[in-house]
């Protein structure tokens, strides 16, 4: 059994930055694969980012935040980040963590956070 607790959010300007913070409890946690999802107003909830368990895992993300969005994750204290640049208003959306043993990207989801509202506005 996994819980993890999303924390970071809020609203940012178009162009700002924020970092998502995911705090995973339950054993065996770097041999699960860690993932960022996000449902917007009216839409079905879509992959962001994915990181493979282990040290130094590789990493995935939807083509649309590629070279602004930045997953890691932190074995020792059981954390996972999404760092987010350059956000826009596009990007706002309710961001949900999952953990996963086998899979990775949009197919993930043995476990879901409760998730963090992120808005992007002026």
């Amino acid at each position: 059994q996994v819980q993890l607790v999303e924390s970071g959010g809020g609203l940012v300007l178009p162009g700002g930055s924020l970092r998502l913070s995911c705090a995973a409890s339950g054993r065996s946690f770097s041999y699960y694969n860690m993932g960022w999802f996000r449902q917007a107003p009216g839409k079905e909830r879509e992959f962001v980012a994915a990181i493979v368990w282990g040290i130094g895992g590789d990493a995935v993300y939807t083509s649309s935040v590629k070279g602004r969005f930045t997953i890691s994750r932190d074995n020792a204290q059981n954390m996972v980040y999404l760092q987010m640049n350059s956000l826009k208003p596009d990007d706002t959306a309710v961001y949900y963590c999952a953990a996963d043993r086998r899979r990775i990207g949009a197919p993930m989801g043995d476990y879901w956070g409760q998730g963090t509202q992120v808005t992007v506005s002026s």
